[in-house]
């Protein structure tokens, strides 16, 4: 592995696979542009009004406020590390499981990313179709992959930032914008705050059932971990606590989800709820000026998507097989994956796939922040760091014992009464931190002894 410590920006290495030197670093404002292009997505919108659907919009409103103060409170951890240290999700997971334990983690996170590049991808193509129906389904994939890879060849430092801050302006005014048409046209009522109640949906302890709905997304941990690492040193405090801290969760899930929900309860005739009724709903509204908006926010996010994925895979083969190709090579092989995905129809198996890999996310976060905090005396120079992953073992028992004793957990909670699996990834969470404390403890206690 190349020493970070000798590369200049001049260089222009590919980074993805490797520590972000300092002088890859990016200006605070720069980086928060390229972040928060993960702000803007459909399937926030879609989340908030379909859980005020079935459980009451008041109990989705706790369930959003309690995600947004965890989330804020984990990420601030997560990320402060990954700033101090320049690794990414890939890098760090060899730390905390070993180089075969990390490709595991690195297979799940690129997974994951990928079925969410297949869903936003298939706003775009769903809406294409359905605005010009001349445009079969499968041309309007490839169309929306077709344009979709390219955005990605460039890196974050010098290419998505720009892309995404020139975006941002329309995303708000077209959030906005939806809003103000929806409301002049069918008028304003307050039916949206008890959305869902009036069919029953007031569910006991309903609130904690969407805060746990929440926990199913923490994946987006893992992508501000990776984007993390590309902040400077000094500017580790804005970005901990702004940046990737509250105002971004605030927008993302409160601002994005009672915009959903607003959106959905005023239009009416879009029939049962599903994933695409916001977009049906912003076509039959604004119909162009809605697909330019829907391309604007799928855009933002699926440069963040189609990155993190290319990044991840890239990490998987480069790592597991030794195969080392260019950046954009992995980019075009994640297209041609999405591509195929958008086309097979088979997203009822991949919500399953996603339910079951948020079971080892959240144990992937557990374990990172006990890790991350009970080591707070740990070493983060260049020279350690580097020395660290060189000398990383094939298999990390201590780490790798914590994740598979919280992902098992999760899954038999999961696998047991259906009046129990609200409790799965909390259930993951707790045991994953536990193992960890205690298996850290042990391995102490045996140095002390042998000592």
């Amino acid at each position: 592995m190349p020493s970070t410590i000798e590369l200049t920006q001049q260089d222009e290495v590919d980074v993805s696979t490797i520590r972000v030197p300092e002088s890859s670093r990016m200006p605070k404002f720069a980086l928060t542009m390229a972040w928060w292009g993960l702000c803007s997505a459909m399937v926030y919108l879609i989340i908030g009004a379909t859980l005020a659907l079935y459980y009451g919009t008041t109990n989705a409103l706790i369930g959003m406020v309690m995600s947004v103060v965890v989330y804020s409170a984990v990420n601030y951890v997560l990320t402060n590390y990954a700033i101090r240290t320049g690794l990414s999700v890939s890098l760090f997971s060899r730390v905390l499981f070993g180089s075969a334990g990390a490709a595991l983690a690195t297979l799940i996170f690129a997974a994951t990313v990928i079925y969410y590049a297949v869903f936003e991808s298939s706003v775009i193509a769903v809406a294409l179709n359905s605005l010009f129906p001349s445009v079969s389904y499968p041309l309007a994939c490839l169309i929306v992959v077709a344009y979709s890879v390219p955005l990605v060849f460039g890196s974050v430092q010098n290419w998505l930032d720009k892309l995404n801050g020139v975006l941002l302006p329309f995303y708000a005014a077209g959030l906005i914008a939806a809003v103000v048409v929806a409301t002049s046209t069918h008028g304003y009522s307050s039916a949206w705050m008890h959305f869902g109640e009036t069919k029953g949906a007031v569910v006991s302890n309903g609130w904690w059932d969407c805060f746990v709905y929440y926990m199913g997304v923490w994946l987006f941990m893992l992508a501000a971990f990776d984007f993390a690492r590309f902040g400077k040193k000094q500017d580790v405090r804005y970005h901990s606590v702004i940046n990737f801290g509250m105002p971004f969760w605030f927008v993302t899930f409160i601002v994005n989800g009672v915009i959903g929900i607003y959106l959905v309860s005023t239009i009416p005739g879009q029939g049962a709820l599903s994933e695409v009724s916001v977009v049906l709903a912003l076509l039959k509204l604004m119909g162009l000026w809605g697909l330019g908006f829907l391309v604007v926010t799928q855009t933002r996010i699926n440069t963040a998507n189609y990155y993190l994925a290319t990044i991840n895979t890239q990490a998987l083969f480069e790592a597991g097989l030794g195969l080392k190709l260019p950046k954009f090579v992995w980019t075009i092989v994640v297209g041609v994956i999405v591509y195929a995905l958008m086309l097979s129809g088979i997203f009822s198996k991949l919500l399953l796939a996603l339910a079951y890999q948020g079971v080892f996310v959240v144990a992937w976060v557990a374990v990172a922040l006990a890790h991350i905090l009970s080591h707070k005396s740990e070493r983060t120079s260049d020279d350690a760091l580097e020395s660290t992953l060189r000398n990383v073992p094939i298999f990390n028992s201590g780490g790798l014992i914590s994740w598979f004793v919280g992902v098992a957990a999760g899954i038999g909670v999961m696998s047991g009464p259906e009046s129990l699996h609200t409790f799965s990834a909390p259930a993951t969470f707790v045991v994953s931190v536990a193992a960890y404390l205690m298996v850290s403890m042990h391995g102490k206690r045996s140095i002390s002894v042998t000592t």
